[in-house]
C-alpha cells in the first residue's frame, strides 16, 4: 500500500518503518498516524515477520507532533479533535500489544509524542547523541496519551520530573531512567540493533508473543488468581506444543532449532539500516 509518510522494507524475518517526513524533522501529522496504526495491523497477522523496528528518516528520529498540524487542528471541532486524539492513543496501544517484539531506533532528536513510541515499543536502542524531551506543557497541552506507556517505562518519579519541567535531556539520562536499553554511537547503532535482533531470532516464533502475553498480564495484576491459573494452564498447553518439543529436542541435541535461519542477525551489520540502501514503492505526490 503506497504511503505518504512513512517508508517500510523487508529485511528478511524484519520488518522496518521508517518515519520518512525529514523535511519537518519526521513530525506527527494525522497522515502518519493513520499510515503506521494500518501498517502495523497488517504486521499483527504477517506470520513472515518476527520483528518490527521503527527508525527515522534524515538527520533525526521524530520531533513529535507537527505542530502547524496541531494549529490547524485547533480551529476545528471538539468532535475532530477527539477523533484525532484517539487516533494516536489507538496507535500506541496497538504498537504496545503488538504480537511480535519492537524495537525503537532513536538518533537525534525524540520529542513528545516520539517519547510514546519509543516507550510503547519493547526494546530501544539510542544514539549516544540522542536528546529527548516531553515538551507539551511548553505548548499549552499535556502529555496525556503517551504518559501510560512513559510512566510505566521510567516510573512515576521521574515522569512528574520530565512531564512537569519539559526540560531536555540526554541519552545518558534516558538510559539511566530506564527510557532506552542500549546507547552506542552512531555508527554502531545499526551493529547493536542487529545484535538484538539476532538473539530474538533464536527464540520460537510462538514462544515470544506468549512471553509479551504473560508480561503484560503481570504488569496489570501479578498476583491475581485468574492470572496464576491462566498462566499455569498456558505453560501446560505450550510444554506439550510442537514448538516446544522442537526446542527441548534442539537444545540436547546441540542444534538449532528449526525456526532459526542461517545468517543471524537478520539484518547484515555492514549493511546499515539506511532508507537509502533499500528498496521503495513510490507513493502518490504531495500536492
Amino acid at each position: 500500500m503506497p504511503t505518504r509518510s512513512i517508508n517500510v522494507t523487508h529485511v528478511s524475518q524484519v520488518a522496518v518503518i521508517w518515519l520518512n517526513r525529514p523535511d519537518v524533522r519526521n513530525a506527527i501529522d494525522g497522515v502518519m498516524v493513520r499510515e503506521l496504526d494500518a501498517t502495523l495491523a497488517a504486521l499483527e497477522t504477517d506470520r513472515s515477520v518476527r520483528a518490527v523496528v521503527l527508525a527515522g528518516v534524515g538527520p533525526v528520529f521524530c520531533a513529535g507532533i507537527d505542530v502547524r498540524w496541531m494549529k490547524r487542528m485547533a480551529g476545528s471541532s471538539l468532535a475532530v479533535n477527539t477523533r484525532d486524539a484517539l487516533g494516536m492513543a489507538r496507535l500506541l496501544h496497538r504498537l504496545d500489544c503488538m504480537p511480535m517484539p519492537t524495537l525503537a531506533r532513536v538518533h537525534g532528536a525524540a520529542y513528545a509524542g516520539a517519547l510514546g513510541i519509543i516507550a510503547a515499543c519493547d526494546i530501544a536502542v539510542a544514539s549516544l547523541e540522542a536528546e529527548f524531551c516531553v515538551s507539551e506543557t511548553r505548548l499549552g497541552l499535556a502529555a496525556m496519551t503517551i504518559a501510560p506507556y512513559l510512566v510505566r517505562a521510567i516510573g512515576e518519579r521521574q515522569a512528574r520530573r520530565y512531564v512537569l519541567s519539559g526540560e531536555a535531556f540526554t541519552a545518558a539520562e534516558a538510559y539511566r531512567i530506564g527510557l532506552v536499553h542500549e546507547l552506542a554511537p552512531q555508527d554502531e547503532l545499526d551493529a547493536r540493533i542487529n545484535g538484538i535482533l539476532g538473539h530474538l531470532m533464536l527464540g520460537s516464533p510462538k514462544a515470544l508473543p506468549a512471553a509479551k502475553e504473560v508480561i503484560a498480564q503481570l504488569t496489570e495484576d501479578p498476583e491475581s488468581k485468574d492470572h496464576i491459573s491462566a498462566a499455569a494452564s498456558q505453560l501446560a498447553k505450550m510444554r506439550a506444543s510442537g514448538e516446544a518439543k522442537e526446542g527441548i529436542s534442539a537444545f540436547l541435541e546441540k542444534r538449532r532449532p528449526s525456526w532459526v535461519r542461517q545468517g543471524i542477525p537478520a539484518i547484515k551489520q555492514q549493511d546499515p539500516l539506511d532508507p537509502a540502501t533499500q528498496t521503495r514503492q513510490p507513493g502518490p505526490k504531495r500536492s
